[in-house]
Order: C-alpha cells, then structure tokens, then sequence
C-alpha cells in the first residue's frame, strides 16, 4: 500500500516565468500563479504536475560533476530525437551531451541549468 503518491516536480530557478515559459514551449499546457509567491505551475500537459519555484542565490548544477551534481533530471520521450533537438535549442536549451547520434537519448540544460533527457520512442 503506497503512503503518498507524486503531486509535483519542482525545480528551483532564478526566474520562474522564464524557466515555466520554457517547459510550456517544450511541453504545453497553461502556466498558473501558485499559491505563494515565487511560484508557477505548469498544467494542462496530462501528466505531473510541474511547478518552478524562486529560489535567490540559485547555483546551477553542472553535469557530470560530482561536486555539483545535477540531483535530478526530467526524461522527456520525444518520438523524433533530431526534430526534437532543433526546438528544444529554439527554446533556449543548451546540449550537454548529444554526440553520440547512435544512442537513445540526448542530454540538455534548460535556461536555468537544470539537466534533462530527449529520450527516442
């Protein structure tokens, strides 16, 4: 029997407009105020919620970096890696590791430096 269930990934940013603006270029849905300052949600995109969260003195992971590990990352299943690539860079992601063409999956930063996955299915 499950305690809890999942209500919400929440990724601290510097500028939460920015970064849900973002994720509903990459993902969709409508973007709402939470109930606190400093606080977006992404909803609408028929999965987990999303929300992005203020957070000052923000400090970027860097990936791969065991002294500032990237601590979680988003999977995102595209069903065209190259198609997929050209808009997430449109958006302003940055690649962190796509070389290897071969490979399923593709790593980015969003604006904020928060790693993430385009994954092939």
């Amino acid at each position: 029997m499950a305690v809890a269930t999942l209500g919400a990934v929440v990724l601290d940013c510097p500028d939460t407009a920015a970064l849900a603006n973002f994720y509903a270029g990459l993902l969709g849905g409508e973007i709402t105020p939470g109930e606190e300052d400093g606080w977006l949600e992404l909803t609408g995109t028929g999965g987990t919620l999303l929300a992005f969260q203020a957070a000052p003195g923000f400090v970027p992971p860097r990936w791969p970096n065991a002294d500032a590990s990237q601590q979680i990352h988003l999977d995102l299943t595209v069903p065209d890696l190259d198609a997929a690539e050209k808009e997430v860079l449109a958006l302003g992601a940055t690649v962190l590791e796509a070389e290897d063409r071969e490979r399923s999956f593709r790593v980015y930063a969003d604006p904020a430096g928060h790693p993430f996955c385009l994954c092939a299915g």
